[in-house]
C-alpha cells in the first residue's frame, strides 16, 4: 500500500468542512458545499480521522500523514485557542488498494476538546460523530493516558453503538473503527506504548465492593466492544521548539520522530478498511447521506451527549417501563394467591426489562438505571402485595360472616335437623374454600375451623337434647295409646321400655358429644329425620303456612299424626 497522492476526483488541494457548530456552540450541522464534493466520489470511501485535546498537534499530525506542509494542508494554530472548528477534510482523497479495491480515502480533522467557550455536550457529539464516521480512529494524546481520556472514549463508543442501532435497525450490530492509540511522548519509562495502554485499560480490583471504582471497571468493560480492533504507537516530540514547527524541513526535525511518522503512515495503510454498513461499502452518496441521518438523529436529543446524562436519558425510560409493569399488574383482579401474584410479577417485570433493553441507552453506562428500575419496580410489587393483602383480608372476612350468620340461623331452627345442618356446614366450609383466595386465606381458616366447631358442639347439644326429649314424649304416648286407647299390652311395655331407657341409661353414659359419634344413635337420627321429622314438614306444606307450626305448637301435629 502507498499514500502517494492519486489523481484529483473533481476535488481541490484544499481543506473544507463538512460538519461546523451552530450559533451557540452546543449542536452540530451539515456544511453541504463539503459534502458535495464528496457525494462525487464513487469508490468506496474509508475515513481516517484524529481526535483528541485542544493544542495536542491534531492538525499538525494529519498534514505530516498527507505529506503536506501547514501552508498546504490544514490550518495549524499556535494561540490558546482551537483552530478547527467542526470538522474539516482533505478535499483530494487519498486513492489506495485494499484488498484488490480501490479506495478513497478521507483525512478528517476535528476540532479539539476541553476548550475554552463550548459545553461537554459539543465536545461529545464531535467525538462520537468522529467515532461513527471513521475506518481509523487516531486517538492523538500528549504524553500519557488520563481517566478523563479513557471516560471520554468509552462514551463515545456507546454512543456509536447506539448510532448503529437507532440509525440503521436494531438488528445491525456496531462495527467499530480500527483505534489507534497514539501516545506523543518522549520516554516510556521501560514500557511499550502497547503496555501502557493495556494498564490504562485494565480492571480495578474492588475487593471491598467501593462504587467510584466500579464506576471505573464499568467505563473499562464497555471498551471491550473494541477489542482487537485497537492497538498503540508511540511518537516522538518532533522538536523542542513547537511553535516553529510549520516552518522545519524533515531534515531539522527529530529523526526518531520522522522514522516513526514513516512507521506510522505504513501502520494506518496496513489497518484501514471502507466503511461499511450492513456489509456494504458506502460510496460518497451514501456516505453523505449515513452523515445526515446519524447527525439528525444526534441534534434531534434521541442520544445523550454526556456520561452524566446517560441515566437522565434512561430516567424517561425508566418510568415508561415502570409504567408498563404497573399497566400489567392492574390487570389482575385481587385479591389472588400469592404465588400466583409472584407469576404475573415476574411476568410483567420481564417485559418492563425487555422494553428497558430496547430503548435504553449504553451497553454499560445504563446499569445504574437497571438497578434503580428494579428497585422501582419491587416497590410497586411491595405496594400490590399490600393490597392484596388487604382486599383478601376484606374477602375472607365477608365470606367469615356469611358463613358465621348461617350457623347461627341453623341453630334457632324451630324443628332442628341434623341433616339440614350438615348440608349448610358443608356448603358453608365449601364456599368459603373456593371464594376466600389470597393471604389471609389460612388466618380465615384458621378462625373458620374454630367457628364452625364451636358452632357444630353447640347445635348436637341442643339437638341431641331436643331429640331425647321428644323421644320421651313419644315413648309416653306410645305407652299411654297401648294402654288406654288400642288396650294392646306388648306396645304399653315397649313405650315403658323406651321411657326408663332414654330416662336412665342414655343420660347416664352417652353425651351430646358422645352421641353425635355413636352409629346407634346416628341410626335414631336417620330414622327420626327420615320418617317422623319428613311427615310434619309434609303437613305443614299441605297446610299452607310454616308459621302455624310456630303460633300453636307441635301438640296440633302429634294429634294428626296419631
Amino acid at each position: 500500500a502507498s499514500f502517494a497522492l492519486g489523481p484529483i476526483i473533481d476535488s481541490c488541494f484544499c481543506r473544507f468542512p463538512i460538519v461546523e457548530p451552530d450559533s451557540e456552540h452546543t449542536k452540530i450541522r451539515l456544511a453541504r458545499e463539503g459534502l458535495e464534493a464528496i457525494q462525487r466520489i464513487t469508490n468506496p470511501i474509508a475515513v481516517v480521522a484524529v481526535i483528541g485535546p485542544y493544542r495536542s498537534g491534531k492538525s499538525f499530525l494529519l498534514n505530516q500523514l498527507l505529506s503536506l506542509s501547514c501552508d498546504e494542508g490544514f490550518g495549524v494554530g499556535h494561540m490558546r485557542d482551537t483552530k478547527t472548528k467542526g470538522m474539516w477534510v482533505w478535499g483530494t482523497p487519498v486513492e489506495l488498494d485494499v484488498d484488490g479495491t480501490k479506495v478513497s480515502i478521507l483525512y478528517l480533522d476535528t476540532e479539539g476538546f476541553e476548550s475554552v467557550g463550548k459545553s461537554n455536550v459539543y465536545d461529545d457529539r464531535i467525538f462520537a460523530l468522529a467515532t461513527v464516521m471513521s475506518s481509523v480512529l487516531i486517538y492523538n494524546l500528549p504524553e500519557t493516558i488520563r481517566e478523563a481520556d479513557i471516560s471520554r472514549l468509552s462514551f463515545a463508543v456507546e454512543i456509536a453503538e447506539e448510532f448503529y442501532g437507532r440509525v440503521k435497525g436494531q438488528d445491525v450490530a456496531f462495527e467499530p473503527a480500527k483505534l489507534l492509540w497514539l501516545i506523543q511522548r518522549d520516554f516510556l519509562q521501560g514500557k511499550s506504548v502497547q503496555e501502557m495502554v493495556n494498564e490504562a485499560l485494565r480492571r480495578v480490583p474492588n475487593n471491598n465492593g467501593d462504587r467510584n471504582i466500579d464506576h471505573v471497571n464499568q467505563i473499562r468493560d464497555s471498551l471491550a466492544i473494541m477489542g482487537d480492533n485497537s492497538t498503540a504507537f508511540s511518537l516522538p516530540q518532533p522538536h523542542l521548539q513547537r511553535t516553529k514547527l510549520c516552518d522545519m524541513k524533515d531534515s531539522e526535525l527529530d529523526q526518531l520522530y520522522v522514522e516513526k511518522r514513516e512507521q506510522l503512515k505504513q501502520l494506518v495503510a496496513t489497518i484501514i478498511r471502507p466503511k461499511i454498513i450492513q456489509g456494504k461499502p458506502l460510496n460518497g452518496n451514501e456516505f453523505v447521506a449515513f452523515l445526515e441521518q446519524i447527525l439528525e438523529a444526534l441534534n434531534k436529543g434521541e442520544i445523550p451527549s454526556t456520561g452524566s446524562i446517560v441515566e437522565v436519558f434512561n430516567k424517561v425510560i425508566l418510568e415508561r417501563c415502570l409504567k408498563l409493569y404497573s399497566q400489567r399488574m392492574d390487570i389482575v383482579r385481587l385479591p389472588i394467591q400469592e404465588n400466583r401474584l409472584q407469576e404475573v410479577h415476574e411476568e410483567s417485570k420481564a417485559e418492563a426489562k425487555k422494553l428497558f433493553d430496547q430503548q435504553r441507552f449504553g451497553q454499560h453506562h445504563a446499569e445504574q438505571s437497571v438497578v434503580k428500575l428494579d428497585d422501582e419496580i419491587q416497590k410497586v410489587y411491595r405496594t400490590f402485595l399490600l393490597e392484596n393483602e388487604y382486599q383478601s383480608s376484606k374477602l375472607c372476612e365477608a365470606k367469615y360472616t356469611e358463613c358465621e350468620d348461617k350457623m347461627d340461623h341453623l341453630q334457632v331452627m324451630r324443628l332442628p335437623s341434623m341433616a339440614k345442618f350438615n348440608a349448610g356446614f358443608l356448603q358453608c366450609n365449601e364456599t368459603f374454600e373456593r371464594q376466600c383466595v389470597g393471604p389471609s386465606k389460612e388466618l380465615y381458616k384458621q378462625k373458620m375451623i374454630k367457628m364452625l366447631g364451636k358452632s357444630r358442639s353447640l347445635f348436637i347439644k341442643d339437638y341431641n337434647d331436643r331429640l331425647s326429649n321428644w323421644l320421651v314424649i313419644f315413648s309416653l304416648t306410645v305407652a299411654i295409646v297401648g294402654r288406654f286407647i288400642i288396650k294392646f299390652f306388648l306396645l304399653e311395655i315397649a313405650g315403658w321400655a323406651m321411657f326408663i331407657f332414654l330416662e336412665t341409661y342414655a343420660r347416664m353414659f352417652w353425651s351430646s358429644e358422645s352421641l353425635y359419634y355413636n352409629p346407634s344413635w346416628h341410626i335414631i337420627v336417620s330414622t327420626w329425620e327420615t320418617i317422623f321429622f319428613s311427615i310434619i314438614f309434609l303437613l305443614l306444606e299441605q297446610m299452607g303456612n310454616s308459621n302455624w307450626y310456630i303460633a300453636v305448637g307441635p301438640a296440633p301435629v302429634l294429634a294428626v299424626l296419631w
